[in-house]
């Protein structure tokens, strides 16, 4: 069963999730993570065709890259129950290669990003998470909960007027069924009643088939017909890094916000160089790559209950059953029923009590400016990656600036003898004042810095020393430090002097 959440979707209590095998003997679990999957591959089909067509490309080129991935991470992946496939960050970046340079360039790209992740999971890229503040985090759920809804307005302007209680009653069926039974998913419930509804009386709405024309054959393999040249490389190269960067950035955040809702670790590690192989299958079978999915993701974890690496696998292969052999059933379902799915997804993603009015008046102001900022950014440029990076920069920037108000200098004068004591973290923010914090004209011809009390942090903190022992040699004044810690020590011994 799904663990219980406060308000903003973290986890309250932990509940023992179910491995592989445990619901392979469970028809209730098995149950629920094969219908959390026929929902998710069912929501796969028009956001797939929908980033194939941002790409440049057919979209059968999405679909298969949806199918192959998923199966490949629900074997491979760090994360059970996340879903990777195409996504529309991944289609942005590579947007220019096929109008440009062609298909064949295209899958050379997605094949270059796959192992550049590789590479980078190997190097240890998954470590660098930890250094994501919660602001951040939290940021990164509520935008990418506001994405979600704004990905479903253009399915809701210019459309018949029937479209709105369609979506209204989608709404209501995923609000009323949880509280009449929790046996089959809501999500799937409200597809089934509202294409039911549409198809039985005959309702002229925007159906899945309205999307793109579906593959109707299986995914075959294909090898790119690039020329094997540095001048290839240098062109897909850069699109390469930054598939394999923002693909790596949404996968290990999507991992990390799900650990949290099941209250559950993963192995980043893993999760990182299973998707570049991802990416590299998916190349290999035509696919135009892709990451983690953030709304299907939370679609199957937190509205269906799904846990276990068996709804990834089956999201995947629904996927593909649905396109290829029950193309012309799937082709009816009204898009309203994906966009009442959607809606709901968003609003069960935004973690609401990061907004309440007593939450921000307990927390400090820079973390709220933090996580609105990384709500902006991610809003304006439709960019996940960018607005975690925005957000972590602008968080190390006001630490530093609030630290660096932390170190203090006292002064005390006694037997021919100035003493000055050191207090605080000194690095390249805080040692810039430090040379003004000393009374040179003043003081008597022996000085000493006591740094028991400071830490030196970097060369900037060694250079403000030599800068504060220089100016006393100027007058004449013997300067002595004491009280340096070991490894500050031995970064003061190596540097000092050296610094210019």
């Amino acid at each position: 069963m799904p663990t219980s959440s406060p308000p903003g979707g973290l986890p309250g209590h932990a509940v023992p999730q179910p491995s592989v095998l445990a619901a392979l003997r469970s028809p209730r679990i098995l149950t629920r993570e094969a219908l959390a999957g026929l929902v998710v591959g069912l929501a796969l089909i028009p956001e797939a065709i929908a980033f194939s067509v941002i790409a440049g490309v057919d979209p059968k080129v999405g679909l298969f890259s949806s199918f192959v991935m998923a199966v490949t991470i629900a074997f491979l992946g760090g994360r059970p129950a996340m879903i990777t496939a195409a996504t529309g960050a991944v289609a942005l970046v590579v947007a220019p290669i096929a109008p440009t340079y062609g298909i064949d360039m295209l899958i050379a790209t997605i094949l270059l990003a796959g192992v550049f992740q590789i590479l980078l999971g190997v190097l240890g890229v998954a470590k660098l998470m930890r250094f994501i503040p919660r602001s951040v985090m939290v940021g990164f759920v509520n935008a990418l909960a506001i994405l979600v809804f704004i990905s479903q307005v253009p399915h809701l302007v210019g459309v018949p007027w029937l479209v709105y209680p369609l979506v209204t009653a989608g709404i209501l069926v995923i609000v009323v069924v949880p509280k009449l039974t929790t046996a089959v998913p809501a999500p799937l419930v409200s597809v089934i009643v509202i294409t039911v509804i549409t198809v039985v009386f005959a309702l002229h709405v925007p159906t899945v088939g309205d999307q793109g024309e579906l593959p109707h054959s299986l995914p075959a393999f294909f090898l790119p017909q690039v020329p094997l040249t540095w001048e290839t490389f240098t062109i897909i190269a850069p699109y390469a890094l930054g598939v394999a960067l923002v693909g790596l950035m949404e996968s290990l955040m999507t991992a990390k916000l799900v650990d949290e809702i099941t209250d559950t670790h993963s192995s980043k590690t893993r999760e990182s160089w299973a998707q570049g192989v991802a990416n590299i299958l998916s190349g290999l079978f035509g696919g135009m790559g892709g990451c983690a999915v953030i709304g299907q993701t939370m679609m199957n974890v937190k509205v269906s209950g799904a846990r276990t690496r068996i709804s990834t696998l089956l999201a995947g292969v629904f996927l593909l059953v649905l396109v290829v052999v029950l193309g012309d059933i799937v082709s009816t379902i009204p898009m309203a029923a994906l966009v009442a799915v959607m809606i709901m997804v968003s609003i069960a993603a935004f973690d609401w009590h990061s907004v309440r009015p007593s939450t921000l008046r307990r927390l400090p102001k820079s973390e709220t400016f933090v996580m609105l900022t990384t709500v902006a950014v991610v809003v304006i440029t439709h960019n996940l990656a960018i607005g975690v990076v925005t957000g972590v920069v602008v968080a190390s920037v006001l630490f530093a600036r609030r630290v660096a108000h932390f170190v203090t200098v006292d002064r005390t004068v006694a037997d021919g003898t100035a003493r000055y004591t050191v207090s605080g973290e000194l690095f390249f923010v805080s040692s810039n004042d430090l040379t003004t914090l000393f009374a040179y004209a003043e003081d008597p011809d022996r000085v000493v810095i006591d740094m028991s009390l400071a830490h030196i942090w970097d060369a900037s903190s060694v250079a403000a020393l030599d800068a504060i022992t220089t100016k006393y040699a100027s007058r004449g004044t013997t300067v002595e430090l004491v009280g340096i810690d070991p490894r500050g020590g031995e970064m003061h011994r190596r540097l000092s002097g050296g610094l210019g």
